[in-house]
């Protein structure tokens, strides 16, 4: 077996690299952005590399991979199934594995204590590769973070050139991909298979609160294409009120554009969510449905608040589509979509009330990619 030093040349789609004693832990938030709000949730959220993927070029049928993985636990909660590694040959999913050993963070959500228990790093064994050349890519699991460890094939392999122009996402936990069964399933990454694009997904699962740090990551990426979703995360924190909603969209897409003056940027406001349309937050587990062994979430806002400005996904999708407005007369390249076109009524329902299944990443993903990804492409290659 031929060891591959782990460069930046065989991983796409993070924004930094942490090289620890435990391995290359890929960020999808640089260090500077990290270092501004050093919170545990965002914290374990842009460590979870969801898009990041290993990619190299070799004729091997025999691939290994050492990662030590960081697994989150929620005390009273039923266990979170292990991340998933994907493993795809020419774009096409050939075999899926699960690490052992790793860390175990238990929060407890009632007082935001935690316990760690750390084992040693595990190995993936992908065996039966078809001969030839050929291009692989190791997609690292959207739901756990991954310190990498060692890549052994029984070939050489090489960096695989970027051919392809790049989508740089933003968003919530939806767009990190919870509750899709791998990472190739969740529904940036379907999106960007279907238009044969590079992905770079910051989508962090809780943390798409307008927050300027991660405008300044998007600001200073380069892409041919950006799509931010913005609504579900603020309604279910309860944030922020219209009044602070407003200028702070703007100050995001500001910020951008000064990175980005010409590059077509979708603005997507949030999908189909019955528990927050004309409820605000903050949301919360659902404790009865926590006693039966089910995750669910709940709204615990009062409706009649939107009067004093509180937020809820209708207000905002009416919002985002008057902003996007009024800015596209002057920003020709900025485009609204309507969350409802991607899931709206008469979709399969939420499982957990917040968050798709697998099926419904699909059809997320697919609707994306053919009614507004490819049609908002520039047709020159940026790499």
């Amino acid at each position: 077996m031929i060891t591959t030093p782990l460069t930046d040349s065989l991983l796409h789609g993070a924004l930094d690299l942490e090289r620890t004693g435990d391995g290359v832990v890929p960020h999808r938030l640089p260090a500077a952005a990290r270092a501004q709000f050093p919170d545990l949730q965002l914290g374990m959220a842009e460590a979870e590399p969801s898009g990041v993927r290993l990619a190299f070029r070799t004729a091997a049928t025999t691939v290994e991979l050492d990662v030590s993985p960081t697994r989150r636990a929620y005390a009273g909660a039923p266990p979170r199934p292990a991340g998933v590694y994907d493993l795809l040959v020419d774009g096409h999913l050939t075999a899926q594995a699960s690490a052992t050993g790793g860390t175990t963070v238990t929060i407890d959500m009632s007082t935001g204590a935690t316990t760690t228990t750390t084992e040693p790093a595990g190995t993936l064994r992908f065996t039966g590769l078809p001969a030839g050349d050929k291009d692989v890519e190791i997609w690292l699991p959207h739901n756990e973070r991954t310190a990498l460890v060692a890549l052994r094939t029984d070939a050489p392999a090489s960096p695989v050139a970027g051919n392809r122009r790049v989508w740089l996402h933003h968003g919530s936990s939806i767009s990190q991909g919870s509750n899709a069964t791998s990472p190739a399933a969740t529904w940036p990454a379907v999106a960007a298979a279907r238009a044969g694009v590079a992905l770079i997904n910051i989508g962090l699962s809780g943390n798409a609160l307008l927050d300027p740090f991660t405008a300044r990551a998007l600001r200073d990426t380069p892409a041919d294409l950006i799509s931010i979703k913005i609504g579900i995360n603020l309604v279910n924190h309860d944030l922020m009120r219209l009044r602070a909603f407003t200028p702070a969209v703007h100050g995001f897409l500001d910020t951008i554009r000064e990175g980005h003056p010409q590059t077509p940027l979708l603005v997507i406001s949030p999908l189909l969510c019955p528990i927050h349309e004309d409820t605000p937050g903050p949301g919360a587990f659902d404790q009865a449905a926590l006693s039966t062994g089910q995750v669910r979430f709940v709204a615990t806002g009062d409706p009649a608040e939107t009067r004093a400005g509180k937020l809820t996904l209708r207000v905002i999708r009416a919002e985002l589509a008057r902003i996007v407005t009024q800015r596209a007369a002057s920003d020709p390249a900025l485009h609204y979509v309507d969350g409802l076109d991607l899931y709206g009524e008469g979709d399969p329902e939420l499982p957990d009330a917040l968050h798709p299944d697998t099926a419904t990443h699909r059809l997320i993903g697919e609707r994306f990619a053919d009614r507004a990804l490819r049609c908002k492409l520039p047709a020159h290659s940026y790499r």
